[in-house]
């Protein structure tokens, strides 16, 4: 069954005006705490998931939910991905952190999965009062605007979002100076909000090493309805289950580009020039210009 997309982005509304919003810039200091070092969960967080499951399951009967706050007490819930019942993939409050700061570069983000393919998404900017919305071969759209990413630029002229760190000084270093020819790079703390700037033709590329479904499915869904390339850096597709492979590989990492040949120029820069990389990616990479 596919989703009523307003009925599921109504929900998204009503749950960030009535458990998100009225909590921003108004957080007690009970309603904070630390899932680990630097990891915030807040009120707003579980208020949020909890309205959102509710309401999801009721959208599609005998579907269930893979929260990110419900999986942090219960991580077999990760097993649902494997499961024949429809899932939905639910981040409620994306850059906690900024939330927690008083930063309006948070948001909600939603994805609805069968047979453990992403067939649906939702992201949306609390603040702004603005949902991106993506069913697989329909576009990625906001509200009545046919969303579409950025044109393809020269290197000096891509700007984006660069999330990925390595403890090899060598590659630092690489990174670094692969960095100093590109256009600007800022991370703004929240992959929903990259998401919404890739597909708002607002920057050209990102580039992340975590791959926690409630951070991407639902993006990379989006990113490729409006008309960009996106792949691991093997140049395989994203798929929610790879999350789970916690052992670093050179597939690990998700990269967002305009086209093919961006993604390609950035994976050269950024990797396949880089001290030890040692994974394939595209098929046909050999003949690339």
């Amino acid at each position: 069954m596919i989703p009523d997309s307003d009925k599921v982005a109504a929900l998204i509304r009503e749950t960030a005006e009535t458990d998100i919003l009225p909590r921003f810039r108004a957080l007690a200091d009970e309603e904070v705490r630390e899932k680990g070092p630097g990891n915030l969960v807040t009120a707003a967080d579980l208020a949020a998931e909890a309205r959102l499951s509710r309401g999801l399951v009721g959208i599609v009967p005998g579907s269930v939910v893979v929260g990110e706050e419900a999986v942090e007490t219960e991580p077999e819930r990760m097993a649902r991905l494997d499961g024949a019942p429809p899932v939905w993939i639910v981040d409620p409050v994306d850059g906690t952190g900024n939330f927690v700061d008083g930063s309006p570069e948070f948001a909600v983000m939603v994805a609805y999965l069968v047979g453990g393919d992403c067939v649906a998404g939702w992201i949306h900017d609390p603040v702004r009062d603005v949902t991106a919305a993506a069913m697989r071969g329909d576009g990625a759209w906001m509200a009545d605007r046919r969303l579409a990413v950025a044109a393809p630029a020269d290197l000096e002229e891509l700007s984006g979002a660069l999330y990925y760190r390595s403890r090899v000084p060598e590659f630092r270093d690489h990174l670094r100076a692969a960095r100093a020819r590109l256009g600007a790079i800022r991370n703004h703390r929240c992959a929903g909000q990259e998401y919404l700037r890739l597909v708002e033709e607002r920057i050209h590329f990102a580039v992340f090493s975590r791959l926690n479904p409630w951070d991407h499915v639902a993006g990379a869904l989006i990113h490729g309805e409006a008309g960009g390339v996106n792949a691991r850096l093997d140049g395989s597709p994203y798929r929610p289950d790879w999350a789970r492979d916690a052992t670093w590989t050179p597939r690990r990492g998700l990269m967002m580009a305009p086209d093919r040949a961006t993604w390609r120029r950035l994976h050269r820069l950024f990797f396949s020039t880089a001290p030890g990389w040692t994974g394939a990616i595209f098929e046909d990479e050999a003949a690339a210009d």
